[in-house]
């Protein structure tokens, strides 16, 4: 960043002097004026971890994914690229497959006793199901907020946002610095910069949302998956998460399952509509831009959906 250099000597006081109209107008003299200072505020470096993941955001790409509960197919033949800085929302009746598929992003259907996968989901190129790829990695560069919030009520503020430094094994040099900037990116500092050795569980729902935003944030994962994460918030919560997602969207790659179809019309660039017929799996029936997609989509099912006749 260039510094601002300042004159040594205070710059001379310009004065407007306005010639009258008229004999007996007054000479209007204008007053000194001091120097603008910039309202936008100073931005700060990224704080360097060791051994996280690469920066940026990054593409999730789905290709021909399926999932099975038992020897029930859930998810059958998704074909979807989310990409790279964009928000990505997930629409659908319940019941569709939408949060299995969020789940199979990061590998965390895996981690249900009876569930298997198919297909490959590939983050920037490389299949994250690939024998050689550890999911704590994986997991590392992909993070998730759950649709219900889940600070861990025994920890402070503080130890909220750095605890998936620890569970992930990163190392940063500068944890204050860390903290305010998760903080910052979640939307909540200024809530709770006065406060940060009080427990997290002490926080409203929406705040708690947020600081599990910011827990997710501060290992600086490239995609960040949410799961319906205002469904139990008030409006006004509500609005502030999805101011936040709307100031992460390009610097991480987010995608979004969501029921409220304004929402996803708000914070979303692109969108895929899931839909299960009675005792067949979920497929993706239509995806793209989102304005199209609410606007003129092609398959007369989605119309239909977004425009609430049914679901």
């Amino acid at each position: 960043m260039t510094d601002v250099m300042h004159p040594t000597s205070p710059p001379e006081p310009v004065v407007e002097v306005v010639e009258p109209v008229a004999a007996g107008d007054p000479v209007v003299v204008a007053a000194p004026t001091e120097p603008m200072a910039s309202a936008v505020p100073t931005p700060r470096a990224p704080v360097h971890l060791t051994g996280g993941p690469p920066p940026g955001p990054a593409t999730l790409a789905a290709e021909d994914a399926c999932a099975w509960f038992g020897s029930r197919l859930v998810l059958e033949g998704v074909d979807l690229v989310m990409p790279a800085g964009m928000v990505t929302a997930l629409i659908g009746p319940s019941g569709c497959g939408k949060s299995t598929f969020l789940r199979m992003l990061n590998r965390m259907h895996e981690l249900v006793p009876s569930a298997a996968f198919a297909g490959q989901i590939k983050l920037d190129g490389d299949d994250i199901y690939d024998p050689r790829m550890r999911a704590q990695e994986v997991r590392k560069r992909i993070g998730m907020v759950f649709q219900k919030p889940n600070p861990f009520p025994a920890m402070s503020i503080r130890e909220n946002v750095l605890a998936g430094l620890k569970l992930a094994r990163i190392k940063c040099s500068d944890k204050d610095a860390l903290v305010e900037q998760s903080l910052l990116r979640a939307g909540l500092w200024r809530e709770v910069r006065d406060r940060l050795s009080s427990p997290g569980g002490a926080l409203s729902g929406g705040q708690q949302q947020r600081l599990c935003i910011a827990r997710s944030l501060a290992v600086q994962p490239n995609v960040l998956l949410m799961d319906e994460p205002c469904s139990a918030l008030d409006p006004t919560s509500t609005g502030r998460v999805e101011d936040t997602i709307a100031e992460l969207r390009d610097q991480v790659t987010i995608v979004i399952v969501t029921h409220n179809m304004q929402q996803a019309q708000r914070v979303s660039d692109f969108c895929a509509f899931f839909l299960a017929a009675e005792n067949e799996p979920g497929r993706v029936v239509e995806q793209g831009r989102t304005e199209t997609m609410f606007s003129a989509p092609d398959d007369p099912r989605t119309l239909a959906y977004v425009s609430g006749r049914f679901g």
